[in-house]
């Protein structure tokens, strides 16, 4: 039923045949049972919070909660406070008040066919919905400590692409929560390189409180466009994959490669435990690419393998369908008659990059790096990619289903 994808065969469309799939969630939703003790007003955010769910959605939950679904989630508790604070003054929830209400947004994303088990998932807790260690969280007190005409300036209108190269809305964010953080502390004349561990947590809480101002101020969309981008250029940053040991790749390839066959059949067989953890863009097949090159390299495997047994970049991402998605933010979609779709880059056929000695994990800030499959340098193409390569993947549940079995 599934293409047959070899590391080094060329990249398939795929489009499964359509089965009867239970998506009863989408389309016979209930209400869900609310504590009643949430202040939020989940009204004003109802078209996001059923974006979250389908991002989010059951099945696919764990293999797209890197890239889309948890920071998905996280903007949508940020927006969701940001626009109580226009009613109730304050950018957090108390202790108490926060356990009801992620329980209550749980209630309602699971309702509408979210993963029941995206607290841990996604790594999120009820404090996450508080001030934490911040000392601000009102709204007048923020707004008389940060110069908020240039936060908003600088982060009311994004480019995607530019903004992760050139920080200009994370700079500000960092300088509006650097002033926050240090409204009640003692080391006012502290630089940054004198900066103490706990006054470095401090400011990470306080750019929380900085994000839900800004969600209150540009509205659910405009705002879920500004904190996807923000969180991309984190996401693009790190490959997020899992190398286990690689003893049988040290032995097969390793002294020289004596045999060409045994060694690739051992690589082969270690990138096939990579591709059964979760879908990763474009930008973090190159970090991955380059992280176990990095590996292999310390494990006395000189030989540039990724050349020898023909490992493209799409080897290191899930490979049911072959697909790496695209580095720029993306959401899954639903509709009544095909189901679960989201974007896939297919023209990912590109051979990895052997890292050199000293070979630094490739970033896409870097101009020397020309793939296809990449982001033009401006966001004038409004969102596509070289080449026309973007597929939407249509995916029947119940064929996914059988598929992760």
């Amino acid at each position: 039923m599934f293409p047959e994808i070899s590391p080094s065969g060329a990249p398939q469309p795929f489009l499964p045949l359509l089965a009867p799939s239970p998506l009863a969630p989408f389309t016979n939703t209930s209400a869900p049972k609310l504590s009643g003790l949430c202040v939020l007003n989940f009204t004003v955010a109802e078209s996001l919070m059923t974006s979250t769910s389908i991002d989010c959605w059951s099945v696919f939950a764990p293999l797209l909660a890197n890239v889309i679904c948890c920071p998905q989630l996280e903007a949508t508790l940020a927006i969701l406070i940001g626009q109580s604070s226009k009613e109730t003054n304050v950018l957090a929830l108390n202790g108490t008040i926060s356990r009801h209400c992620l329980s209550d947004i749980e209630q309602i994303l699971v309702g509408q066919g979210a993963n029941n088990n995206l607290k841990q998932i996604c790594s999120i807790r009820s404090s996450n919905l508080t001030e934490a260690s911040c000392p601000v969280k009102y709204v007048s007190e923020f707004e008389s400590t940060v110069d908020t005409s240039k936060l908003l300036g600088a982060c009311e209108k994004i480019d995607p692409v530019r903004e992760c190269c050139d920080p200009v809305c994370q700079n500000a964010i960092l300088e509006a929560a650097t002033q926050i953080s240090l409204k009640t502390s003692d080391i006012l004349s502290m630089d940054g390189s004198h900066v103490l561990p706990e006054h470095s947590t401090k400011v990470n809480d306080c750019k929380s409180i900085v994000l839900r101002w800004l969600a209150s101020k540009l509205g659910p969309s405009h705002a879920k466009e500004v904190l996807r981008g923000l969180s991309n250029c984190n996401v693009n940053k790190v490959c997020p994959l899992v190398f286990p040991d690689m003893i049988h790749v040290a032995k097969g390839c390793g002294n020289g490669i004596s045999n060409r066959t045994a060694c690739c059949t051992a690589m082969e067989s270690y990138v096939s435990h990579l591709q059964k953890q979760s879908f990763i863009t474009n930008l973090q097949a190159l970090d991955c690419a380059a992280s176990l090159g990095m590996k292999l390299r310390r494990s006395n495997i000189t030989t540039d393998v990724y050349n020898l047994c023909h490992i493209s970049l799409k080897d290191f991402s899930l490979q049911e369908v072959g697909c790496l998605l695209p580095s720029l933010p993306s959401d899954a979609t639903f509709d009544r008659s095909s189901g679960i779709s989201f974007l896939c880059d297919l023209n990912d056929n590109i051979p990895a990059p052997w890292p050199n000695q000293t070979q630094m994990p490739a970033s896409s800030c870097n101009k020397t790096i020309k793939i296809p499959a990449l982001p033009a340098a401006t966001s004038a193409h409004n969102g596509l990619y070289c080449d026309d390569a973007v597929l939407i993947v249509l995916l029947a549940s119940s064929m996914l289903l059988s598929m992760l079995l």
